[in-house]
């Protein structure tokens, strides 16, 4: 049996939910011993564990020039002191180079069969994932094993789905039978799938796995060699990715080299050298809008960005605004704010917010809000679980700077006490009232635990403001609650000119951070927030050319 045939069925089961976009998930996301097994933990940890110190000497990418690791565990604040093998960018391009044109001799098959075993292989390890993700991002663990894990895993498949089904659009070959009168004209003719070349894939700290493989793996299956650039604060993770790919492509005799791991340290990266680099075709990247835009503006390149946005919630009416209340804090204070999808902006009416039995007032709202912030991070058994850790020392002295922008603190960022790691990097978010004049306050993203409550005139303003937000300045999300069907329509509408998708009414075990793979579009790339969109067509499609042969039948 090929690999093809052992993981067709997923395949299949992949390509019918991109068409559906109903729920579908093909690894489990919960870390139950029924699935993973009684011993999966344990094992995960120790494994984890035993790799601080050391070198990471699981990659199949020989001959390096040094060994350099600079993680910091948010937890402990301490070093891991995991080294990893450092090249040149010439050896990268050049490796790269050589491996593509094994690679791009690949059938499309084939490509899915590989790719897919390296998933399952990954599977395997989802529990040391989980901690590598711990002490290099400061997730909690639930976060750290769902989204560096499963969801990860899942936005790999449906990488490799939308690609093989692109790549399988039309036929290899067909006979163009024309009539001419007395005589026919008959030509064969050929198609070939070309893919572009040398894929970069430049990591973020913060999700250095769930941001990163939807490219590698969108890279992969249509034909182009990958070289994997992950930040210098966050490696561990999706080495352990790049070295499963690395070891079925050995074991199924092509070279490792196709796709490749790039370390590189602060004080001396290699970004620019492997975007720039003439070679190098695509570029996928998840990170701040000023590196994101200068990458884009290269010359050459095709290249997909995930940048900064100001995501916003726009606030109307509410069947039970302790539910909504409730809601929101727990998507502020997840994993300290410092997801992409989460809420800054809160445009709420100066006459407050309408419900069947009255008006809730803007200062209501603000204290259930507080209450809400306050009550989930003072719960010793989910508050440090929720919130993490914050990854970059830079966030915690943006939360704190924040209290100085101008406008009513209605809470202060504080520390509290993690109970598993006394020295965790902590901060709870900061809320502060802002008018919806100030536009020079909250155009802009303030990353991390950072709320701004934004008094406007009314609904129709908080719905311009937010438009325009995001039409200038990106937004990845928005939530919006109305229990008025025209007003719920106005904000689609107008958000929808924005390029931004809306999450209406959630209360409950549901929020507007989260992106579900073969469902979700994650950002739309019609804003200034990225240009590309996890996982539509032209994701996977711009990764390849069609070129067509012809030749007379004889």
């Amino acid at each position: 049996m090929t690999l093809f045939e052992k993981h067709q069925g997923s395949i299949s089961k992949a390509i019918d939910a991109l068409h559906a976009r109903t729920f579908y998930a093909a690894f489990v996301e919960q870390p139950t011993t029924a699935v993973y097994g009684e011993t999966a933990d344990a094992e995960g940890q120790t494994k984890f564990k035993s790799r601080l110190g050391q070198k990471f000497e699981e990659l199949k990418q020989g001959s390096p020039s040094s060994w350099a690791g600079q993680e910091e565990s948010p937890y402990l604040q301490e070093p891991l002191n995991v080294s990893y093998p450092i090249f040149s960018t010439a050896a990268l391009i050049e490796r790269a180079n050589t491996s593509f044109h094994q690679w791009r001799k690949v059938s499309a098959k084939d490509r899915a069969g590989i790719l897919m075993e390296s998933l399952d292989r990954v599977k395997a390890r989802f529990f040391e994932v989980a901690y590598a993700t711990m002490h290099t991002t400061g997730q909690g663990f639930m976060m750290a094993f769902q989204a560096s894990g499963p969801h990860a895993a899942d936005r790999a498949v449906e990488a490799i789905a939308a690609g093989y089904e692109e790549l399988n659009r039309f036929p290899a070959n067909a006979l163009w039978d024309k009539p001419m009168g007395k005589f026919n004209l008959q030509i064969n003719k050929e198609w070939r799938a070309v893919p572009k070349g040398i894929s970069v894939v430049i990591g973020c700290s913060t999700f250095p796995t769930w941001n990163s493989v939807t490219g590698i793996y969108g890279s992969l299956i249509t034909g182009n060699s990958v070289i994997v650039k992950p930040h210098p604060g966050a490696i561990l993770p999706i080495a352990i990715f790049v070295a499963e790919i690395q070891k079925v492509l050995a074991e199924n005799n092509l070279d490792p080299n196709i796709c490749q791991l790039a370390v590189d340290t602060f004080d001396k990266m290699i970004t620019k050298e492997l975007a720039e680099h003439s070679e190098v075709k695509l570029i996928d990247f998840t990170g701040n809008s000023a590196f994101g835009s200068y990458l884009e503006a290269l010359p050459g390149k095709t290249v997909f960005t995930e940048k900064t946005g100001v995501n916003s919630v726009i606030l109307d009416s509410v069947d039970d605004v302790d539910k909504v209340a409730a809601n929101l804090a727990f998507s502020v204070n997840l994993y300290s704010g410092q997801m992409c999808t989460a809420p800054q902006n809160f445009y709420i009416p100066a006459s407050g917010i309408k419900t069947s039995t009255g008006a809730i007032s803007f200062d209501e709202f603000a204290e259930k809000f507080v209450a809400n912030v306050n009550g989930l991070v003072d719960n010793p058994k989910a508050g440090p679980f929720v919130l993490g850790a914050v990854q970059n020392k830079n966030t915690s002295v943006r939360v704190v700077d924040a209290e100085k922008i101008g406008g009513k603190v209605w809470l202060k960022s504080r520390s509290f006490e993690n109970s598993q790691f006394k020295n965790a990097r902590v901060a709870t978010p900061v809320v502060i009232e802002v008018d919806g004049s100030k536009k020079e306050i909250f155009s802009k993203e303030l990353f991390g635990p950072i709320a701004l409550l934004i008094k406007t005139k009314n609904t129709d303003e908080s719905i311009a403001l937010a438009k325009e937000m995001a039409q200038k300045h990106g937004a990845i999300s928005c939530g919006a609650y109305t229990t008025d069907a025209t007003v719920r329509e106005k904000i689609a509408d107008e958000m929808s000119l924005a390029s931004t998708p809306v999450s209406f009414n959630l209360v409950g075990g549901i929020y507007m951070n989260q992106n579900a793979a073969f469902s979700d579009f994650h950002v739309t790339g019609g804003n200034p927030s990225g240009n590309a969109s996890f996982t539509n067509p032209e994701y996977v499609t711009k990764r390849f050319t069609w070129v067509g042969h012809r030749e007379p039948v004889k």
